[in-house]
This record gives structure tokens, sequence and C-alpha cells, in this order.
């Protein structure tokens, strides 16, 4: 593809999946209604990394998206490449299979438009149960940051700049600001910002490539933002593992920790001392 060619869209949804059907089900309706009444021209991109279930020749009777496909279950991050490398489109969206979007993402889209120095946009992301899903409003994961979160301080003290450091607690959330970081269940990437940063980093299976990438767009100069003014629900835990059976959460929980680990050794001048071994010996106990 050429880069420099205008580009075709203004918008790209993107949709991993990997055993959603049933999820697909919800979240297709919603983003058909979306791309009907947007005032931008969006395409919706579902790469399908190689689902052992139905899901494949279900997509394959869909309207209203164009479908990749994987022979291989590379990750996260490794699906979502698939589908960045084909786009030409100004703006890229990624969302989780197992989402739902009540609200038009045009507002995300219009904000984008108008601040040329925001990398990233992140809506307001709620879980099933209507609470705050955390991950959407992140501060960096700095080794004292991730340690009060592990250790279950910010849990007792929310709001403080000294323990909240990692979802940045003490923040107004009804207004727009900067963050550090978001998660990719529902992150809107500029693509020239893409350009210049590069793809996500497929070493993460599954988790942490948000992160990095997050502070690769730091990094490059460009702002990240969360923005209220439109709500995505997750139903956490429930995608891309074969369902919601009784282990999904301590499985996603084990890449989780793994992923701390080589974001830690990514990003560290050091891959020794205190807080790395502390790090090492927590992620091997919770694996």
């Amino acid at each position: 593809m050429n880069d420099t060619a205008t580009p075709r869209f203004d918008l790209s949804v993107v949709v991993v999946n990997y055993n959603g059907r049933a999820w697909l089900e919800g979240l297709l309706p919603d983003l058909e209604r979306y791309v009907k009444q947007s005032r931008f021209q969006v395409e919706v991109v579902v790469v399908d990394n190689a689902s052992t279930d139905d899901s494949l020749a279900w997509l394959e009777t869909q309207t209203g998206l164009r479908l990749i496909r994987s022979n291989v279950n590379g990750g996260f991050a490794y699906g979502n490449n698939l589908a960045i490398k084909t786009i030409n489109s100004r703006h890229i969206c990624l969302l989780n299979s197992d989402t739902n979007v009540p609200d038009s993402l045009d507002l995300l889209v219009e904000y984008l438009d108008t601040e040329p120095t925001v990398g990233v946009v992140t809506p307001r992301i709620i879980t099933t149960a209507g609470s705050l899903d955390k991950a959407c409003h992140r501060g960096e994961p700095t080794p004292w940051a991730s340690l009060t979160y592990l250790a279950g301080l910010e849990r007792l003290f929310p709001r403080s700049r000294w323990f909240g450091r990692y979802h940045q607690g003490w923040s107004d959330l009804s207004t727009i600001h900067t963050i550090d970081a978001c998660t990719g269940a529902a992150m809107m990437v500029r693509k020239a910002a893409i350009d210049q940063v590069g793809l996500l980093d497929e070493q993460f299976f599954m988790y942490g490539e948000d992160l990095d990438w997050c502070r690769r767009f730091r990094e490059a100069g460009f702002s990240l933002i969360y923005h209220p003014g439109v709500t995505v629900v997750h139903h956490k835990y429930k995608s891309g593992l074969n369902g919601a059976s009784a282990d999904t959460r301590q499985t996603t929980k084990a890449w989780f920790y793994k992923a701390m680990l080589l974001y830690y050794d990514k990003h560290s001048r050091s891959k020794r001392g205190l807080f790395r071994a502390m790090l090492g010996l927590y992620v091997k106990l919770k694996g």
C-alpha cells in the first residue's frame, strides 16, 4: 500500500476475533448502526485469529465488514497488525470483540481532527456491571506504581498521588484530560502517529502491547487523551479464551503478569535489581 495515497476512509474499526462468535453477534450490529449514521467514511475490519469454533464460517456470511483470515493465532498484537498493514484511513480504532458501542465514535474522530498533537484517544470504558474499567485510565507502570498496585495499596488509597499512580485515581473522570496509557480494548489512534511510531510489538501475546504502544507514542511526542464523552462497554475476561470458562480469569491474569515482566525488561535500563527480582518471583508464583 502506498502510504502517501489519499486516505480511503476517515476511520477503520479493527476487531480481532478468536472463538468469539457470541460476542461478535452483539458487537457487529452496534458497528453496523454506527457506520450507517456516521458523518464520516468508516470501515469495519475483522481479523479471525485462527478460531477453532464456528466463528470464521459465520463471519464469512456477514456483510458490512472486511474479513482477514489468519492461519495462526499469533496473539492480540499480531492480529491487529495484520489489519493495520492493510488500512488506508486517517484514524484506526481497536475494539475487543467482547465490547459494545452504545455511543457514536464520531466524537473521538472529531477530537483527533482538532488536536494534531494527540496520537491516541480512549473513550470511557465501563464493565458489564457499570463500573469504570480502570485499564482505560492508566499511568506509566513504573516500578513504584506497579509495586503499589500489586501490593494492593492502590485499592486501599485509590485517590492517593503516592499510592494510586497505576490508574491515576485522583483525576476527575468526567473531564477530558491527558493520561499515560490506556487499554487496547478500545482505543482510537491517529494513523500518521502509527506510521511514525510503528506497529504493535508482537512479543506481547496478550496484554502489555497497549502499554508498550502508549509509551512509544508518548516518547515520540504524541499526547494520549481520556475522553468521557464516548462510552464503550467491556465484558472483561470473556473473549479470546473459549468463552467464560471457570479458569478464564486466572489464565488472563497469568498472561497479564508475564506481560508486565516483559514490559519491564524491555523498558528498564537494568534487568537486575530488587524490583526486577521481586517482580520475577511474583510472576512465577502467579503463573
